[in-house]
């Protein structure tokens, strides 16, 4: 851990205000760029090959996408990078339903965003989900296990590395991810925003992937009133097991998810 006023690669670090599986977010002061900045530095016993390309890979997949809701990235070294801080927290910290749904539409038109260039993130959830600091702005963060389509053609993916209550059952069966293995984790974390868990749970690992590939999503409506039905038929179809019977588009799902509760 760096401590407060110590000096990391030309940063002065002021505080420590996240930590992942694998890094420390510290916020810093960039003399260079005379800005504050978010700054990401790998945790020393992750400071292996396998992480430090992770890291690399969310520097150069971020500055590829020029988007208000795609966190700006500014620099990077061998474990770590800068970017743009964004301060107003997470997305579970926004208080009212109606403010979380304009968050993800935000996020939805990020992603589809990503999608017209080629590019999939493979780990939208909330905690990827920050808002800025007056709550009307939301910013997708962490392209470390993004995928390019074109790098995707004819390899099938080794390992699951995106977060299990959240994978499309694509990616839990080793297929390449598509704009559509986006949509099922954006339509899970939606579920989540809206009634406080996501579609899936389960006691173990091995629970939670029989249920993606196997259960059909609960009807919600049922346990709480105040859900239309449309919300239950709308979320299944973002969340059909087959990549090919979703939208065509995140903002369709979460448009329709807006409307339904508006």
């Amino acid at each position: 851990m760096l401590s407060p006023g110590e000096k990391f690669e030309d940063h002065v670090v002021d505080e420590a205000i996240g930590h992942g599986g694998y890094a420390t977010v510290y916020r810093a002061y960039d003399p260079n760029s005379d800005r504050d900045v978010a700054l990401k530095v790998l945790d020393d016993e992750h400071r292996d090959l396998v992480h430090i390309a992770r890291l690399r890979r969310e520097f150069e997949f971020a500055r590829r996408l020029t988007h208000p809701h795609i966190v700006t990235v500014y620099d990077r070294g061998p474990g770590w990078l800068s970017m743009e801080l964004v301060a107003g927290g997470g997305i579970a910290g926004v208080e009212t339903t109606a403010k979380r749904l304009g968050a993800l539409e935000q996020i939805a038109d990020a992603l589809d965003y990503t999608h017209n260039r080629a590019i999939v993130h493979c780990d939208v959830k909330p905690a990827n989900i920050l808002v800025r600091q007056n709550y009307s702005d939301a910013v997708l963060i962490d392209f470390g296990v993004a995928h390019a389509i074109a790098d995707d053609i004819g390899r099938r993916p080794s390992q699951i590395e995106a977060s299990l209550p959240y994978a499309a059952p694509e990616l839990i069966t080793g297929h390449a991810p598509t704009g559509a293995t986006d949509e099922y984790a954006l339509a899970c974390t939606l579920v989540e925003m809206i009634t406080g868990s996501p579609p899936f749970t389960a006691p173990s690992g091995l629970g939670l992937i029989e249920a993606h590939l196997h259960q059909p999503p609960p009807r919600w409506s049922h346990e709480l009133p105040w859900l239309p039905r449309v919300f239950d038929s709308i979320t299944a179809k973002a969340l059909a097991k087959a990549p090919e019977d979703r939208y065509q588009s995140c903002r369709e799902f979460v448009s329709l998810i807006a409307r339904a509760l508006h």
